[in-house]
């Protein structure tokens, strides 16, 4: 995944970066039906059936808010997850698609 080629908001790719940088670059996928220049939809090539919906939108400067879906929509977490710091965002994506 070239990080810089994806046109997204600039705290997303620093985001991308570090995951990259801690799983692998053939570790995770985008979804690329996801068009929101301050948006992105993240799973693990292994798993598709979870995912988290990572967002910079109506945010403070430099914070996340992140919607985590699982293969059960009842399960979803939608909108608890906002104004977080990049550690937090990368220990929440940690827990939810690695463990």
């Amino acid at each position: 995944m070239n990080v810089w080629a994806i046109k997204k908001d600039t705290p997303l790719k620093l985001l991308l970066l570090e995951l990259v940088h801690r799983y692998g670059e053939n570790t995770l996928a985008l979804n690329t039906r996801e068009q929101h220049y301050q948006a992105i939809d993240l799973c693990t090539i292994s798993d598709p059936t979870l995912s988290a919906y990572i967002y910079t939108f109506g945010q403070s400067t430099g914070r996340y808010g992140i919607d985590l879906r699982y293969p059960i929509s009842a399960h979803n977490i939608v909108g608890e997850n906002e104004d977080l710091t990049l550690d937090q965002i990368i220990e929440i994506i940690s827990t939810h698609l690695f463990s």
